[in-house]
C-alpha cells in the first residue's frame, strides 16, 4: 500500500492540480470531502493533509469548516489559500477582508529577503496569526505564508500547485518529503495490480460490457479489463453520428480482430431525433448520456445477462461534474448524464482515480499502441458540444469538414498543441463569395497548450498557419463565411465551448 496524502476539498477549482502534483512527486494522493472526521482520517493513516482553496470567507455564517481535531493529530497539515485562512481562523487567529485583494501573479518576499512571483486569488487575508505561528513570507499587503513547526502546521496564501507560481512545485515537494517524510513509493504498476485484483474479485466469472468510444480513456479501460478478465469483455461502440470525419470507421478498424468482442451500433438518426430543438449545453450532455445508457441496456439485453457495465471515467470528469465539494463546471456524459436506473447491477470505472497523463502512461504500460494512447482528446458527447445551439445534420457536415482541415493543417506543425479542433458557432456573418453577398456560419478554431488537461493556455499559432486554415475553410466549405481564433485560456474558459 502506497503512502497516502489526503487533499481535503473546500471547493477550490485547483484541488485536482494539488493531487496531481503529489502523484507527480510519486506520493499517492486522494481528494476527500472537507467534513471527514479526525477519527476517519486517523484510520486512513495519511502521512500528510492538504487543505485546498475555496470561494468562501472563513468568517461567514455557514462557511465550510473541517474537524478541528485534525490539527491535534500530529499529522502534518498544509493549508493553501482558503486552507491557510481556515487553519489560522480555527486556531485563534484573525482573517478579514483586505481591500481589493490580490489576483494574478504577485511578488512574494520570504524571510530571507528572496522574492518570487506567485499566483494569488483572494480578497480575505490573515491579519493576525494564531499563537505559536510565525510569518515566513509576505506580499505588500498580506501574510503570504506561515508556520508552526512544533505542531507541523504550515500555510501559504498563494497557489503552489499552479504553474504560474515560481518554484511552486518545489514548495509542495518540500512539504511532502521534508515535512511529511515521504519515500516516494507510488507507482502506476501498483495501480494496475490493484485494479486487476479488484476487478477479478468483483466480476468473478461474469462478463463486462464496456462503453467504448475509441478515445484514450475508454481504450485504456479496455486494455485494463482485457488484462483482468480475458475473453469476457464485450466492447460496444455506439456511433451516435456525432463523430469526426470517418472516425467511426477508424475505430472499428482499430478494435476489430483484437482479443475482445467488438460491436458497432449505428445510432446516428436516433441521437439526432433526441437532440432536435435542444440548445442548452447541459441538456445536450445529459440527454446524450441518458441515451447512451438506453442503447447499452438494449445491446446488453441482446447479448444475454451481462450484469457489469464499464466506462472510462477519469478523475477530472468527476471533478468538473461537481464531485466532492466542487462546483459543477460541466456535466460529463459519463458522470452527470447518467440516469439513476442503469439496468446493470454495478458500474465499473477502473480509471476514475487517475488524471489524463496517468491514463496515457498506464496505457503504455499495458502495451497499447502509441496512436491510441496519444490520441487527441474528444468529448464523449462528440461534435454535439462543438456545435453551439441546435444540432442538425447540416451543421455536423459543415463542422466535420472544418475540423478535418484544422487537424490536417496543425498536424503539419511541430511542436503541436496538445489539443486542437473547430467549433461551429451559432453566429452567422455577412461575407462576399463570387461577387455575391453571403450570410453563412462562423467557425471558431481552438488550440491549447497544457500539461494536465485541467488548465491550459491558448497556443499562439503562426499567422501563416491560421491564414491557411481560414482560406481553406472559407474556400472549401460553401456554408462558412468567416473564421475566428479563440485566444482564451482555462480558466476563465474551459477547453470545450460547451
Amino acid at each position: 500500500m502506497s503512502e497516502l496524502v489526503l487533499v481535503l476539498d473546500f471547493g477550490g477549482q485547483y484541488k485536482e492540480l494539488i493531487a496531481r502534483a503529489a502523484r507527480e512527486a510519486r506520493v499517492y494522493s486522494e481528494i476527500r470531502p472537507r467534513h471527514m472526521s479526525a477519527a476517519e482520517i486517523k484510520r486512513l493513516n495519511p502521512i500528510g493533509i492538504i487543505l485546498t482553496g475555496g470561494p468562501n470567507s472563513v468568517y461567514a455564517p455557514g462557511a465550510p469548516k473541517c474537524d478541528p481535531d485534525i490539527f491535534t493529530l500530529g499529522i502534518p497539515v498544509f493549508g493553501i489559500c482558503y486552507g491557510m485562512q481556515l487553519m489560522c481562523h480555527m486556531l485563534g487567529g484573525e482573517v478579514a477582508a483586505a481591500g481589493e485583494g490580490e489576483y494574478g501573479r504577485v511578488t512574494v518576499t520570504d524571510s530571507s529577503g528572496k522574492s518570487f512571483a506567485a499566483l494569488m486569488s483572494h480578497r480575505d487575508s490573515v491579519t493576525r496569526l494564531p499563537e505559536g505561528f510565525t510569518a515566513t513570507a509576505r506580499t505588500a499587503s498580506c501574510i503570504a505564508s506561515c508556520e508552526n513547526p512544533a505542531k507541523k502546521l504550515y500555510g501559504v496564501q498563494f497557489h503552489p500547485e499552479s504553474a504560474h507560481t515560481e518554484g511552486g512545485r518545489e514548495v509542495l515537494w518540500w512539504f511532502l518529503y521534508d515535512v511529511c517524510g515521504a519515500s516516494g513509493d507510488y507507482e502506476l504498476d501498483d495501480y494496475i495490480e490493484t485494479q486487476v485484483t479488484q476487478i477479478r474479485r468483483k466480476v468473478k466469472d461474469e462478463r463486462v460490457l464496456l462503453a467504448l468510444s475509441g478515445g484514450v480513456d475508454s481504450s485504456v479501460c479496455a486494455g485494463l479489463l482485457r488484462k483482468a478478465i480475458p475473453g469476457r469483455l464485450v466492447c460496444v461502440f455506439i456511433d451516435h453520428g456525432l463523430m469526426r470525419l470517418r472516425e467511426g470507421d477508424e475505430i472499428e478498424r482499430e478494435f476489430s480482430g483484437r482479443d475482445l468482442r467488438f460491436i458497432r451500433v449505428n445510432a446516428g438518426e436516433r441521437f439526432l431525433r433526441k437532440l432536435k430543438g435542444v440548445t442548452a449545453p447541459e441538456r445536450k450532455r445529459k440527454m446524450i448520456g441518458g441515451e447512451f445508457i438506453r442503447v447499452f441496456e438494449e445491446e446488453a439485453a441482446k447479448l444475454g445477462n451481462i450484469p457489469f457495465f464499464a466506462q472510462g471515467t477519469i478523475y477530472p470528469d468527476i471533478v468538473e461534474s461537481g464531485g466532492a465539494a466542487g462546483a459543477t463546471i460541466k456535466s460529463h456524459h459519463n458522470v452527470g448524464g447518467l440516469p439513476e436506473k442503469l439496468g446493470f447491477s454495478e458500474v465499473i470505472e477502473p480509471l476514475s482515480g487517475l488524471f489524463k497523463d496517468e491514463v496515457r502512461a498506464l496505457g503504455r504500460k499495458l502495451g497499447l499502441p502509441e496512436a491510441m494512447v496519444g490520441r487527441q482528446p474528444f468529448p464523449g458527447p462528440g461534435l454535439a458540444v462543438r456545435v453551439t445551439g441546435e444540432v442538425t445534420e447540416t451543421k455536423l457536415e459543415v463542422l466535420r469538414a472544418a475540423d478535418a482541415i484544422v487537424r490536417e493543417e496543425l498536424d503539419k506543425i511541430n511542436p503541436k498543441p496538445e489539443q486542437y479542433f473547430a467549433v461551429l458557432t451559432d453566429t452567422r456573418s455577412v461575407g462576399v463569395k463570387g461577387d455575391g453577398r453571403t450570410y453563412d456560419f462562423v467557425v471558431a478554431v481552438r488550440a491549447v497548450t497544457t500539461g494536465d488537461f485541467m488548465t491550459c493556455e491558448y497556443t499562439p499559432l503562426p499567422h501563416i498557419t491560421l491564414g491557411r486554415i481560414s482560406s481553406r475553410i472559407t474556400g472549401e466549405i460553401p456554408n462558412v463565411s468567416r473564421v475566428v481564433y479563440d485566444i482564451t485560456s482555462k480558466p476563465p474558459a474551459t477547453v470545450e465551448w460547451e
